[in-house]
């Protein structure tokens, strides 16, 4: 038996029940980690609230960390024990001390990487991976609007774009997350509490509005993202923070010729070379220091609800990372 987080009923953070749990032998095929450090992002908030619905009940959260090999499947070869792996998206079940992996859904972590430090920038450096490379491909020239930039997507997709050459836009709700936004590389920020952002986008851009919009909080800001948006431009929604976006009528997008997509990172590394290149880029633009991970708060994963709400009340920026 090992220790970590149950939930046997959707609600708020108090739902997170820390006990002991049973993990079991790894399969054929699989893998059993220790886990050093696992990331806590958004998506396991909405698990947590039923707004995404696991396979079963009761289940174990979290969809990112870092840790080493300590039982390998029969017939496995590629890894042993020792090795250090992490891991984002799928399979859910990160919240614990020790967990069950496919071991095709792993990769190795460089030496000189501090697992705190992986764990903080797997899922969310390959969010940002997909959708600046592949969803909306960035490059010299465009200008795009990155909401929530201050949060751990946001952050990360804002350094990476201005390092492509793009100019970026960014929205942050207090004047310390405007200090961080500006400093990962956002040429302009707007406070969305004090400011409409849509007059601030048409006036940064002298009307002609942004070639993408990277949208993750939703029902607040849906509409709004739509009006930034230039001729032919792309409304990128990968989140829903404060709700899910009211429903669109496909005429809402005709008359700039507008693409609208919902994408998300499972889709986007469905194949082993997929996620080995996304997570390769990932990890070689964190050494190069095109990307820095912000690792701005760390909790006993035995407190895991305070973590929760610290994230919804956006009393978190950057990364957040569980310590077993």
């Amino acid at each position: 038996m090992v220790k970590g987080i149950r939930v046997y009923e959707h609600g708020g953070p108090e739902v997170l029940k820390w006990e002991d749990i049973e993990v079991g032998e790894p399969k054929d095929g699989e893998i059993r980690v220790k886990n050093k450090a696992i990331g806590l992002n958004f998506i396991d908030v909405y698990y947590r609230k039923g707004v995404y619905k696991p396979a079963s009940m009761p289940f174990t959260p979290g969809m990112e960390a870092v840790g080493e090999v300590v039982a390998v499947g029969s017939g496995l070869t590629g890894r042993k024990i020792g090795d250090l792996v992490a891991y984002a998206g799928s399979p859910m079940g990160a919240y614990a001390e020790e967990q069950i992996l496919p071991a095709d859904k792993v990769v190795p972590v460089p030496s000189s990487m501090d697992p705190i430090v992986a764990a903080s920038i797997m899922l969310k450096g390959m969010t940002a991976q997909f959708l600046l490379r592949r969803c909306f491909k960035v490059e010299r020239g465009h200008t795009i609007l990155v909401h929530a930039a201050a949060g751990g997507v946001g952050s990360l997709l804002c350094q990476w774009a201005n390092a492509l050459g793009a100019t970026v836009i960014g929205t942050v709700s207090t004047n310390e997350k405007a200090a961080q936004a500006k400093e990962d590389g956002c040429h302009h920020v707007i406070m969305y509490k004090d400011e409409d952002f849509v007059s601030r986008v048409k006036d940064i851009t002298s009307g002609k509005g942004v070639d993408v919009v990277y949208d993750s909080v939703g029902k607040d800001t849906f509409k709004g993202s739509l009006a930034c948006l230039k001729s032919r431009g792309y409304m990128v929604s990968f989140g829903q923070s404060s709700g899910s976006p009211d429903p669109v009528p496909l005429s809402d997008l005709a008359p700039k010729s507008l693409f609208l997509t919902r994408p998300s990172m499972m889709q986007y590394n469905e194949t082993r070379d997929e996620l080995l290149e996304c997570a390769g880029e990932v990890f070689a633009n964190v050494a190069s220091g095109v990307i820095k991970a912000r690792v701005n708060h760390k909790y006993p994963l035995s407190r895991v609800a305070d973590a929760h709400a610290d994230l919804e009340n956006r009393i978190t920026s950057g990364s957040v990372v569980l310590l077993p």
